[in-house]
């Protein structure tokens, strides 16, 4: 008879063949056997309400029949070709049709791939060198992606800090940072490096942190002002703020976006959007030798995602779904407002409803060194209480789903309202 194990006696064994007994993600201590709707259960059988849907894909939640359906009638025709395929054409038809930038799309396998191809495309595309991103902005796990994206030390902009080792100073030479919402600053920056500025790369929600009203369209300006790029990182936003993504949501049109998560339906897909003139660069035939940019990937384009994506994409264009998407957020959201207030504690909510967290201060959020000058630590032990009671989420997100119903949201405000009165009492 098979022995069962343990959520600790994982961890034990996790410590021995991985480097900091996990995967590089979520807290290893958490070990989940098994996820359906809006649940997860870890291995000792604790059930969870889902706020953290595999960091964003699972919007549908977990194991959705027509999902499903779809996954389990294209395995026996196989899983992966290294070759095109009619579910990724398909979903290439869906993805243009969807996206306002997108006249073409190119296929990876992850966000931070497409982030890293994106940002490569546009120097290809304008000959220029420097690439512009903004403090606390994650594009991914590439050496420029991996330029002050968690600076606990502030140097001075436009600066670039790397946050990893083994990432060479030429890399951090050709990078720029600017702090998110700062329009004036990105004028001045603009003034001075504009003409050798390739991109700028921006998450419209730079994490949870909205733009301010104006100021992505004052990028677009700019960007065009300087003959640079501009390029939205979709990974969250895409299918998520609305069905065309923050594009579509804020209404300011990119020149290329990068797309994954919900898109792949969870399973591992992501893609690099774009105009023709553009995306061509992925073409030898087309631009020669000179100015092609090579891109290739074993699980690019897997039948198996594609068709997760598209059933995914399906259901969300049914009439309804984004409102009640919303509204599951909101009503999440008015949990932690009346709690909250009812405690006496001084913080704010920072996103949308469709993506958002608390945080505990009293003044504006704007960029990330605001959400570094924020109580932490009181985060820290509310979503640790929140854990206890049945609620799993990221340490600085929580992302609503379509497959919370009634009893979820009434669990999920007894659970914030026991955690506040833990912490807050």
């Amino acid at each position: 008879m098979t022995r069962i194990h343990t959520q600790a006696e994982w961890v034990e064994r996790a410590r021995e063949v991985l480097p900091g007994a996990g995967f590089g993600n979520f807290d290893p201590s958490v070990v989940i056997r098994e996820g359906r709707g809006s649940r997860v259960w870890d291995e000792d059988g604790k059930e969870y309400i889902d706020g953290l849907i595999g960091s964003g894909p699972m919007l549908l939640g977990h194991g959705h029949p027509e999902v499903m359906e779809a996954v389990l009638s294209q395995l026996p025709r196989g899983m992966t070709f290294f070759a095109n395929n009619a579910a990724g054409i398909d979903l290439a038809e869906q993805i243009v049709a969807s996206v306002a930038c997108a006249e073409q799309v190119r296929y990876v396998a992850s966000g931070g791939e497409a982030d890293m191809y994106a940002m490569r495309l546009a120097r290809a595309y304008t000959g220029r060198n420097l690439i512009l991103k903004f403090e606390g902005g994650y594009h991914g796990m590439s050496a420029e992606a991996q330029m002050s994206l968690a600076p606990t030390r502030y140097g001075n902009f436009p600066k670039a800090e790397p946050d990893s080792a083994g990432i060479p100073q030429a890399v951090a030479d050709n990078m720029l940072i600017a702090p998110f919402n700062d329009e004036q600053f990105l004028q001045s920056l603009f003034a001075e490096y504009g003409k050798d500025i390739a991109a700028v790369i921006v998450e419209p929600l730079q994490r949870v942190i909205p733009p301010q009203p104006g100021f992505l369209a004052a990028l677009r300006t700019l960007c065009d002002a300087a003959g640079a790029l501009l390029i939205f990182d979709e990974i969250v936003t895409g299918y998520r703020l609305a069905y065309g993504g923050a594009q579509e949501f804020y209404g300011v049109t990119p020149d290329l976006c990068t797309l994954g998560k919900i898109v792949g339906g969870g399973f591992a897909l992501a893609a690099i959007a774009g105009p023709r003139k553009i995306m061509r660069h992925f073409d030898k035939a087309d631009v020669g030798a000179s100015g092609w940019l090579m891109q290739l990937g074993t699980l690019s384009g897997s039948p198996v995602a594609a068709v997760a994506g598209l059933k995914t994409m399906e259901v969300l264009r049914r009439e309804g779904a984004y409102a009640r998407l919303r509204n599951n957020g909101a009503r999440m959201m008015a949990s932690y407002r009346h709690h909250l207030d009812r405690a006496g504690v001084k913080y704010r909510i920072v996103g949308e409803e469709t993506l958002f967290d608390v945080v505990f201060t009293d003044h504006e959020i704007r960029n990330y060194r605001d959400m570094r000058d924020v109580d932490t630590a009181a985060a820290s032990r509310l979503n640790a209480a929140m854990r206890r009671g049945g609620v799993l989420k990221s340490p600085s997100k929580l992302y609503p789903s379509l497959a919370l119903d009634e009893k979820d949201l009434a669990e999920f405000d007894a659970i914030v309202g026991a955690a506040v009165d833990e912490v807050f009492a």
